[in-house]
């Protein structure tokens, strides 16, 4: 990998995650052959093993002296034992294809039918040795030989139709790290399905105690330490961690060791998702930047303090967009009387109802159309639906183009959120949550400099109407539409090269449901005025969740690195300079307030100044500057 510039991928493709799923057992029945075919003929296998084990034991009781062996009687006594086999297996289904075909649960089967079996012939030959001659201990010396060759057939049987459903010789050779049931269920799988794009040619484990196990003829090779000699030896293009939950350091760990191998890292859903979503085994996805930086979820028990929403109408504003979606989905949950879904994104608002409801008509009264530029209609909307809680999600974030058009962040991020505050405040909302962002924190670029303005519009509505008016503050989104994460997956999907500004740029990073948990739970135990903020951990660096994302992929990916834009920071701010750090409700979340802003005192060109963008804009060139001047 070189810090320059791109190339393509010389690498074959890997097939679609998930695009042939693995069978649970072989194919029992040859093609062209009728089920019940092929389990007669298993029992007629299995008649000519008991007269085969009654033989030996004919043999073995006269001690090779075959002379004096009674033939008539041995023919009878073999009948009676063909016959007892047939009742008994169809008594117990082992003919009528109950049983998965040599499974343990079949083999448990057979020794108690061998065992019925067996008693039927000794009674038989108590009852009548005068007539068939045939000693009392035939029956218990034929029980072993029996058992094992009728076992024998089946487990014959099953490695022929298993070698004839391994995959194919264009299967990609893949390692599997970690050797437990995950592991042994995956390699079955991949073994058993002659369409799997996956062919397992070793198993990796730390454990020493698997050090020579085999799983469906598959070897443990090793330790995760010893991945490059393995992956060289085996000549392995795919490694597929076979964890339930893995770990981000165990990912991190991995990453370093497949760098350069040009080796892809897969890994399996959590099994709650194979449960819940028909996910299946064969169903990988490549490994995710939550995987590689950690961030788990904090639980911020959402649920215990939502009962503000339960039965009141809720209105979302920029429903359409992923943060606002998800919110609806998450808010949908807690049973309000209504919920209605607001964006100017037609496209947005359908994609957020159909993922509600199942249907995208956006006829109901769930779905409205509108601007939050345009105060008017704002005002009629809340005058003729009469929220009585609000989360405003609308609003513009891409930090490039606002710094070229800051009259737009102004209009949208601004006055667009003024608009909302007064129909709020008109409607008589009770509950109302502005969602803003890590960048308001000592603001430098134009999307901060226009949230803190947001931020101080809803502290002053808080004050002027008494109610639960906050602000969520945030880092980066994993995931949400137009956020950095989701580009580097495209530019490596698309042979790169991956573009980051500066070496050592850090950012904050949460999820989607988790940002979503944050703006529920501010709605309840938010003081009018303040901005509540979620602890995020560590800061991370841009260029190793790119170096590491590149690693992963398998594939020689360029870094370009652009320098920073105007008005990004090195490293982002969660908490300003004189802002406090209170926690009194819960350990992760922090209290702040900000200073209220008048809205008759909002002047644009003031602010533009402020903010330093009037200088910005007569730094571009001529063509951007009247551009951005329109």
């Amino acid at each position: 990998m070189r810090q320059t510039g791109g190339r393509p991928d010389p690498q074959k493709p890997a097939a679609a995650p998930g695009a042939s799923q693995a069978r649970s057992i072989p194919e029992e029945t040859p093609k062209g052959e009728k089920p019940a075919l092929w389990l007669w003929s298993q029992y007629l296998l299995d008649a000519v093993a008991w007269v085969v084990a009654i033989v030996l034991a004919l043999i073995l009781r006269y001690e090779l002296l075959v002379n004096a062996i009674n033939i008539e009687g041995v023919a009878v006594f073999c009948g009676i034992a063909v016959l007892a086999q047939l009742v008994v297996g169809l008594s117990f289904a082992l003919y009528r294809g109950r049983y998965s075909f040599g499974s343990f649960h079949e083999a448990r089967l057979l020794v108690i039918v061998t065992v019925l079996v067996s008693v039927i012939l000794v009674l038989v030959s108590v009852a009548f040795f005068t007539v068939i001659e045939v000693p009392r201990s035939i029956g218990i010396i034929a029980f072993p030989f029996a058992c094992m060759f009728l076992a024998a057939t089946r487990y014959l049987k099953r490695m022929y139709v298993e070698s004839k459903a391994r995959p194919g010789e264009d299967a990609q050779r893949t390692l599997i790290y970690g050797a437990g049931f995950l592991g042994n269920s995956l390699v079955a799988r991949m073994m058993q399905d002659p369409g799997s794009p996956y062919v397992p040619v070793g198993l990796i484990d730390d454990d020493p105690a698997k050090k020579h196990l085999r799983l469906s003829s598959v070897p443990v090779l090793g330790r995760l330490e010893e991945l490059p000699a393995i992956a060289a030896r085996t000549r392995a293009s795919i490694l597929v961690l076979a964890f339930s939950e893995v770990e981000a350091s165990q990912v991190r760990k991995v990453s370093d060791l497949v760098a350069g191998l040009g080796i892809k890292v897969l890994v399996l859903p959590p099994l709650r998702d194979m449960l819940g979503t028909g996910k299946g085994l064969s169903d990988f996805r490549e490994v995710a930047v939550e995987d590689l930086i950690g961030r788990r979820p904090v639980d911020i028990h959402a649920d215990e303090v939502a009962g503000y929403i339960t039965g009141k109408r809720v209105l979302v504003t920029g429903a359409g967009g992923s943060i606002g979606s998800e919110l609806c989905r998450q808010l949908a949950a807690f049973t309000p009387a209504e919920l209605i879904m607001l964006d100017r994104d037609e496209t947005g608002l359908q994609s957020t109802q159909i993922s509600l409801t199942g249907r995208g008509l956006l006829t109901g009264r769930d779905t409205v159309l509108a601007d939050i530029r345009d105060s008017d209609a704002l005002l009629d909307i809340f005058e003729d639906r009469r929220p009585e809680v609000v989360f405003h999600a609308a609003a513009l974030k891409h930090v490039s183009l606002l710094e070229q058009y800051p009259e737009e962040a102004w209009k949208t991020n601004v006055q667009g959120t003024l608009n909302v505050l007064r129909a709020s405040a008109a409607a008589g909302v009770t509950n109302f949550v502005n969602i803003s962002t890590d960048k308001a924190a000592d603001p430098t670029s134009v999307l901060g400099h226009s949230k803190r303005v947001a931020e101080k519009l809803t502290s002053w509505h808080a004050q002027q109407s008494g109610q639960k008016y906050v602000s969520v503050r945030f880092g980066n989104v994993i995931g949400s539409r137009g956020s950095m994460l989701p580009l580097f997956t495209e530019q490596i999907r698309s042979g790169g090269p991956i573009t980051v500004t500066d070496p050592e740029v850090t950012r904050f990073f949460m999820t989607i449901p988790e940002a979503c948990q944050l703006v529920v739970q501010a709605g309840a135990i938010g003081r009018g005025g303040e901005v509540l903020i979620l602890d995020m951990g560590e800061a991370v660096r841009i260029l190793d969740v790119a170096q590491r994302m590149i690693a992963m992929s398998g594939k020689d990916i360029d870094i370009v690195f652009t320098g920073l834009r105007p008005g990004e920071k090195m490293h982002e701010d969660l908490i300003g300079v004189g802002e406090d750090d209170s926690r009194p409700l819960h350990p992760k979340i922090s209290h702040t307030s900000v200073a209220v802003l008048d809205p008759a005192q909002l002047d644009l060109q003031e602010w533009k100044t402020r903010g330093g963008f009037a200088a910005r804009q007569r730094s571009l060139p001529p063509a951007g500057r009247d551009k951005a001047i329109q």
